[in-house]
């Protein structure tokens, strides 16, 4: 079973990947994670507060929430 930081490192290049192109909800990711490593929900949500927490990446909001990385003023 992958670790909680493996699930969060697999979901920061996600994010990464679709900059600038589509920005995911966390529960997108949330299932695209599940189905790649067969990880519960709760492992998932931990990856996503440890992302946030360390600051790779933030919540955005319009109509809905969404995860990106942090602006580049920010770091």
């Amino acid at each position: 079973m992958p670790s909680v930081d493996e699930i969060a490192d697999g979901m920061y290049k996600m994010v990464q990947d679709a900059q600038g192109q589509k920005k995911l909800k966390p529960t997108g990711l949330q299932k695209a994670m599940m189905e790649m490593y067969g990880v519960d929900k709760k492992t998932c949500k931990l990856a996503i507060r440890a992302l946030v927490d360390n600051g790779r990446l933030v919540y955005s909001y319009f109509g809905g929430s969404f995860l990106e990385l942090p602006p580049d003023g920010d770091k």
